[in-house]
């Protein structure tokens, strides 16, 4: 059979998931379990071994779990052999320096094989792994480090030398900064990474692992204060692994592409973890967004599956060409969104642009896996989150300081829930337990998602908590307003907010991104002021509209309409260390 042939037939896969009810019914973790290997000798459970050793030991040792796509679009493969002797060398590299269980091992460093090395090397030697990304400036690095409690740092000399050295006199318990491409040891402390790695043994064996040990550690950017960290343990891979077999709808052969940066959790959890948890191939690109080389990348890998950003698609519907028109996409199997909520035209779009439905998915840092999502070969709902996982109980609920109230009735717009005990939940906020109790009431993480569910089960994305705009009496998400506001012609991208004022509370005042081809004047800004009254009502449609070149976003995507807020009131603008750089 030719290669083409097999992505062909893969393409043609009959989807993992046929019969969501049947499977909430019959679900069980200790059955999902079973998908699962352990550590040999009854020594637990280390993720590290499910997605990297059972298959380095098996058939598919030879084949590349990754693929890294570099900047001429030349590529190099690492095979799951290939990954599990490297990550070996660094295991034994992290024993020689004397890491401890439960030691913070953090990662500076763009898309190169050294990261993911890394990744899973920790892993395999108890340490908690922590990716930071490679835009962060020195403060965003000083914070996460120190909060993190960093004791070895795997960078590249230029971002030791920008982002390390100017704080070097206030990282005192920082105890080896490991460099990528320093050809020999600068000193005691600044060591070079390949030397190392030369001198080490490819033989390491995992030692007994606990299902509940630390394995990795997430930060995420509050509206002010420092960022949170949020701990995950190995029990996770559970959660990789399921969400890998029925929401990404993994099979033997697929060549998968997950365009996060590990810097953000879906750049671990799925541009690392799953993906080898379920033996399939991952296209790692080394560059940023270009629609042409993406269009490329998808085309040349023949990729199956892509989990990618509504930052990323938007980008792509701003083409004046539909992407199959002129790239043979007709491998792909399933096109996935993770980031920001999907609006139903990009579901829409995606089916005539790329000859897929966009399949959009909901979860968190702090859930550290894919709870809610759309899934292959169940009926879609065009702008809904979709319905939970198997083994998932969602709700919507009134909640107080005191406690809270499950609401069962339809459409009923309340804080989205999750009932504990999911194997990805966080464990913990690092250094902060009082927030981390914060998180929960009676049994349920409180996500700070507002949401509806409808009588069929499927669950709608509101807004933020403190995101939602209260006029008039009204309580106004910004993805509802957002989402009519872009279906107007002349809209590229929309974000909403509230502005105080005194007679309503506060007035809906909207920023818009006007496609290139179009003019803002007063006639288009009376056309858009009628087509939001007439889509959304009087009360609920903007009252006041500001054309920007673009809206500010965090690396995976998500608009931070927290900072237009705080430019627009002239208040402090908060942890910035996630934002896109335009």
């Amino acid at each position: 059979m030719s290669a083409n042939q097999a992505v062909s037939q893969i393409s043609q896969a009959e989807p993992g998931m046929r019969d969501y009810d049947l499977e909430c019914r019959t679900f069980s973790w200790d059955r999902e379990a079973k998908y699962l290997d352990g550590l040999p000798g009854n020594g637990g459970l280390n993720i590290a071994h499910e997605a990297l050793v059972r298959h380095a030991a098996g058939k598919l040792a030879g084949i590349p779990a990754f693929r890294f796509i570099r900047s001429d679009l030349s590529q190099q493969d690492y095979t799951y052999g290939d990954m599990h002797r490297l990550s070996s060398r660094f295991a034994n590299v992290l024993l020689a320096l004397k890491l401890e269980k439960g030691d913070r091992v953090f990662t500076l460093l763009g898309r190169i094989p050294e990261l993911y090395v890394s990744a899973l090397g920790t892993l395999k030697a108890g340490g908690i792994f922590c990716p930071l990304f490679s835009v962060f400036g020195p403060e965003p690095v000083l914070q996460r480090l120190s909060r993190g409690d960093a004791r070895i740092l795997v960078t590249t000399t230029e971002l030791w030398k920008k982002r390390v050295v100017p704080q070097a006199d206030r990282l005192t318990f920082l105890k080896y900064v490991l460099l990528v491409d320093a050809p020999d040891h600068l000193d005691g402390g600044v060591l070079s990474y390949p030397l190392l790695l030369s001198q080490a043994s490819e033989s390491y064996q995992i030692a007994p692992t606990n299902p509940e040990d630390p394995a990795l550690l997430h930060f995420t950017s509050g509206t002010t204060g420092m960022p949170k960290g949020a701990v995950h343990v190995h029990r996770a891979v559970l959660m990789h692994e399921l969400t890998g077999r029925i929401v990404l709808d993994f099979h033997p052969g697929d060549i998968f592409w997950c365009t996060a940066d590990p810097g953000w959790v879906t750049g671990t959890s799925y541009g690392i973890i799953s993906p080898l948890v379920n033996g399939v191939t991952s296209i790692v690109d080394e560059e940023e967004f270009d629609a042409e080389r993406w269009l490329t990348i998808l085309q040349q890998q023949r990729v199956t599956v892509w989990y990618t950003a509504p930052t990323a698609i938007r980008r792509l519907m701003r083409l004046d060409y539909l992407p199959r028109e002129r790239y043979d996409l007709s491998s792909l199997r399933l096109v996935c969104s993770v980031g920001e909520p999907l609006n139903a035209e990009a579901v829409v779009w995606g089916e005539r642009a790329l000859g897929k439905k966009i399949l959009d998915n909901w979860w968190q840092t702090e859930t550290g896996g894919i709870l809610i999502a759309n899934y292959c070969g169940v009926p879609v709902k065009p702008g809904s989150m979709g319905r939970p996982l198997p083994g998932i109980e969602a709700g919507i609920a009134e909640v107080t300081d005191t406690g809270m109230k499950l609401l069962e009735e339809a459409d009923r717009q309340g804080n989205l829930v999750i009932r504990n005990g999911w194997p990805s939940m966080f464990r913990a906020y690092l250094h902060d337990p009082d927030r981390y109790q914060r998180s929960f009431r009676d049994g349920w993480y409180v996500t700070g998602d507002l949401a509806r569910r409808d009588a069929d089960g499927y669950f709608w994305f509101v807004g933020r908590a403190d995101d939602i705009i209260k006029t008039s009496g009204h309580l106004v998400g910004p993805f509802e307003v957002e989402s009519v506001l872009m279906q107007h012609p002349a809209i590229e991208e929309a974000a909403v907010i509230g502005i105080p004022d005194p007679v309503v509370g506060e007035r809906v005042k909207a920023y818009l991104v006007i496609r290139q081809s179009v003019h803002w004047d007063n006639h288009l800004l009376n056309d858009v002021t009628a087509f939001a009254r007439r889509n959304l009502g009087t009360a609920i449609a903007p009252k006041e509209y500001t054309v920007v070149a673009g809206l500010p976003k965090t690396k995976s995507g998500k608009v931070l309409r927290r900072l237009l807020k705080a430019r627009e009131l002239g208040l402090p603008e908060g942890d910035l260390s996630t934002l896109e750089k335009s």
